[in-house]
């Protein structure tokens, strides 16, 4: 163990286990996860060569061998909870992703979710033995998240009851989902739907792309991948172009929307339903923001503990880096970050899987603010996790840009996030339509309920803009209640200013869509305030489900920086509405540098609070024992071109290079 890392552990002030608990969800589930992630550690078949050193071609085929095992696995321990599958794929997986991702996230998902109960008895036994291995065909060349957009079309024939579908054009071609260039026999495709010279929107469609035995492409059929990517190297995002494709009328997914023999189109209750499986993944993506957040801290905050540079004291021995404010600065904001967004992604999931219950049951009351709070809530915490990740990778200095520290590749593997499952521009768009009419609704006075229920008149002072000294507000900058409290404000004053700047387009006689276009940077900023308010209240929420003394004191610091750091990143929105003084935004200042002071003593202890083994962070620089150089030098060491001593393009270009000259 590396002197100054065991310093470190030394120096905490509450118990790392049960914090660790507490992210786990309780005692036992952090002994299940542990149990779980042994089963994997302990296998030899997952034992790996370095992604770093093999070509794209030898990590699809790696990934794709360690997928196989994982299902013969599974089996083999009778793992069939979904949150047990997901750890366990998840530690086999490491920051990289799966060649079958696709499959167990989105087309499983799926069969469950829409199928009929006909349906379900015949696709479910496929997908759950492999027969039929899936993936989620909606992004086309030429659209993606404005899914109205999608060219792809599926025409009824009743005379041979079958679906026509076809890709019209070359900008129909579907292209991206993950496990459809090489691995799955079957997609879900998203496809216009028309019948009897009708047309009815977005359908779900389970169509056959290879044939089961020998994998070969059906007829009418050109599938394939799309080449390198920014990351994603294990993947195989495809490209399908149907033309006249065949398929029976049952391949239809219709436990909502129904297409009779005769080709009469049978509406779905709820439109949202299609979009279930987005919402799902959604809501997942919360979560995957929460650990990638986590690893990066881990490995950033490790690595400053155990790396001594410079002086601030001549003379004296160089500090660690994690004492300079500035790394505290960088890191710590980060740090809470990451802690509000695991809180989050607990309260979503528990959110969603009550509201699917819901629905199963006919009841789509809470759809339309599940479908807005998950557009809102994913693009809100990639975007502040995508620049997360680099803050973390650039605080290491030069060696966090070796992909031996892993943030190279935590980056390039989640930056995604910002644009699949919804563009975060329009996911942020989406929900502001939401907020606006809810916003209208509590104007003719109806009372709201849920996330949005600040809206309401009665709730909160009605607040315009205008100068501080005619509005003092008293707020109390160490109290979260308080905090909590300004930024519900700052919200329903941005929502309603975005409401009032289409209300005033409206009235210079634009049409309701130039309005809307022409406020989009307000409602942007209104969703964003919107999802801010949220986290910033579920931190505070979770604070009073704590009943350890000094786990409650560490994660109010936490809490409380992250509020009061918000309000510095964000300070002319609390200005400008009044809410906040210059005095009380200079106080928040001094204050936040307590608060890093604060929390020093414990950084180490925090991030290994949320207890990544080494094995799944695959970081030098942020190992659990602090041992870096010496682990960095071996790692070096096993690169390819270290193979041999001279390499062959001496003896074929250098030294020919001598005699021309």
């Amino acid at each position: 163990m590396n002197p100054d890392i065991v310093k470190e552990r030394q120096n905490a002030t509450f118990d790392v286990e049960k914090l660790t608990n507490i992210l786990d969800g309780g005692p036992q589930k952090t002994k299940r996860r542990r149990e779980i992630e042994s089963l994997v550690l302990s296998d030899q078949e997952f034992q790996e060569e370095d992604p770093n050193f093999l070509s794209r071609s030898e990590r699809y085929d790696q990934a794709v061998r360690k997928s196989a095992h994982m299902i013969l696995k599974l089996r083999e321990y009778g793992i069939a909870d979904p949150e047990e599958i997901y750890c366990y794929k998840n530690m086999v997986q490491g920051n990289h992703h799966e060649a079958m991702g696709l499959h167990f996230s989105m087309f499983t998902p799926t069969l469950y979710n829409l199928c009929d109960p006909q349906q379900s008895r015949k696709w479910l036994p496929l997908a759950n033995s492999y027969q039929v291995v899936g993936t989620y065909a909606q992004t086309e060349l030429g659209h993606g998240t404005h899914l109205r957009g999608l060219e792809t079309t599926a025409t009824y024939d009743p005379a041979t009851q079958e679906f026509v579908l076809n890709s019209p054009t070359v900008s129909s071609i579907k292209w991206w989902p993950g496990g459809l260039g090489k691995t799955s026999n079957h997609a879900i495709v998203l496809a216009q739907l028309y019948t009897q010279g009708n047309f009815h929107g977005l359908h779900a469609f389970i169509v056959p792309i290879r044939d089961t035995n020998t994998h070969i492409p059906l007829p009418g059929i050109v599938v394939g991948d799309i080449g390198p990517k920014f990351g994603f190297n294990e993947v195989d995002n495809g490209f399908l172009k149907l033309d006249n494709v065949r398929i029976p009328r049952e391949n239809m997914l219709m436990k909502y929307a129904k297409v009779e023999p005769d080709g009469t189109y049978v509406k779905p209750p709820s439109s949202k339903l299609t979009y279930g499986t987005m919402v799902f993944i959604r809501s997942m993506i919360v979560g995957v923001s929460a650990q990638t957040l986590a690893k990066s801290c881990t490995i950033a905050i490790r690595y400053s503990a155990v790396r001594r540079q410079s002086e601030i004291r001549p003379g004296e021995p160089e500090p660690q880096i994690l004492d300079y404010q500035t790394q505290q600065y960088k890191l710590f904001p980060l740090l809470a970050m990451a802690y509000a967004f695991q809180f989050v992604g607990q309260y979503i999931s528990e959110t969603y899987h009550r509201i699917s219950e819901d629905i199963n049951h006919g009841d789509f009351n809470e759809l339309p603010e599940l479908h807005a709070l998950s557009a809102g809530l994913k693009a809100f915490t990639t975007w502040a996790v995508n620049g997360g990740i680099e803050v973390c990778r650039m605080s290491c200095g030069g060696h966090g840009y070796s992909r031996s520290s892993a943030l190279p590749d935590l980056y390039v593997e989640f930056t995604p996030t910002c644009t699949y499952e919804g563009e975060n521009t329009v996911m942020m768009l989406q929900t502001a339509r939401y907020l606006v009419k809810s916003y209208r609704q509590a104007r003719e006075g109806q009372r709201l309920s849920g996330i949005v229920s600040y809206l309401n008149e009665g709730d909160h002072r009605r607040v315009q803009p205008q100068p501080v000294a005619a509005r003092p507000t008293v707020v109390d900058i160490n109290d979260l209640a308080s905090l909590v409290d300004v930024y519900k404000l700052r919200a329903a004053i941005l929502v309603e200013l975005a409401a009032k700047s289409i209300q005033q387009e409206l009235q210079r006689r634009k049409s309701q869509e130039d309005a809307w276009n022409n406020s989009a940077i307000d409602l942007v900023r209104a969703s964003d305030a919107h999802c801010h308010y949220v986290v910033v209240k579920l931190f505070t929420d979770k604070l009073g489900e704590i009943g350890d003394t000094a786990v409650h004191s560490v994660l109010s610091t936490l809490a409380l920086l992250y509020a009061l750091h918000g309000i510095t990143e964000n300070s002319g929105d609390f200005l400008q509405a009044g809410l906040l003084t210059v005095p009380q935004v200079l106080q928040i200042s001094v204050r936040i540098k307590e608060l890093l002071s604060q929390l020093r003593p414990n950084a180490v202890p925090l991030v290994d609070a949320f207890d990544f083994h080494d094995k799944k962070l695959n970081s030098v620089l942020g190992r659990y024992d602090g041992n870096v150089y010496e682990n960095m030098f071996e790692w070096a060491r096993r690169s390819p071109l270290n193979a041999t001593e001279v390499h062959e393009s001496f003896h074929k270009y250098l030294k020919p290079l001598r005699s021309k000259l």
